[in-house]
């Protein structure tokens, strides 16, 4: 008969639940850690870059709006209501310069993956939208598309806007 040591005595039942069924490792057999990989980019990564390319066309728009408000007034004809808010269409039309100008940085930038672009195309995005929303008398259809536009690009920017970088790394 086989001479058996203190620790190979030891039942089942007085041994912690935890360490039941698992045998003891030394360092020396301890596997190698595995390296973490950066996650594979999804489908959401062709929505980013759709709205990196919204960003451009929508910046592109609106920097034809404001250089159209800037050399012809009487282009936009508002309704007898009037602006939302009463400014003449040569300050609108600086305003929408600038924020197209800013815009088409932005989706550049997204393409490029930057943080700072994502960030600058959600505010972007959102100023957009608030500013149709107030030149919504004088243009109504083509506010509502620039304000659906800016509400896409929103939704794809901070949902999935990190897969950008992610792909072009």
């Amino acid at each position: 008969m086989s001479e058996t040591t203190p620790q190979a005595q030891t039942s089942a039942s007085e041994m912690p639940q935890q360490t039941r069924g698992q045998e003891r490792v030394t360092p020396q057999q301890a596997p190698a850690p595995q390296r973490s990989r950066a996650p594979e980019p999804t489908g959401w990564t062709g929505w980013v870059f759709f709205a990196s390319m919204m960003m451009i066309m929508v910046g592109s728009f609106q920097a034809i709006m404001g250089l159209t408000a800037i050399f012809d007034d009487g282009w936009y004809i508002p309704t007898s209501n009037g602006l939302l808010v009463n400014v003449d269409y040569t300050a609108w039309g600086w305003t929408h310069l600038v924020l197209g100008a800013v815009a088409v940085a932005a989706g550049f930038g997204l393409l490029a993956g930057q943080m700072w672009a994502r960030i600058v195309g959600v505010a972007m995005a959102l100023v957009s939208a608030v500013v149709n929303l107030a030149f919504m008398a004088a243009y109504p259809f083509w506010s509502l598309v620039v304000i659906t536009l800016d509400v896409v690009v929103i939704y794809a920017i901070a949902m999935h806007g990190k897969e950008m970088k992610d792909a072009t790394a």
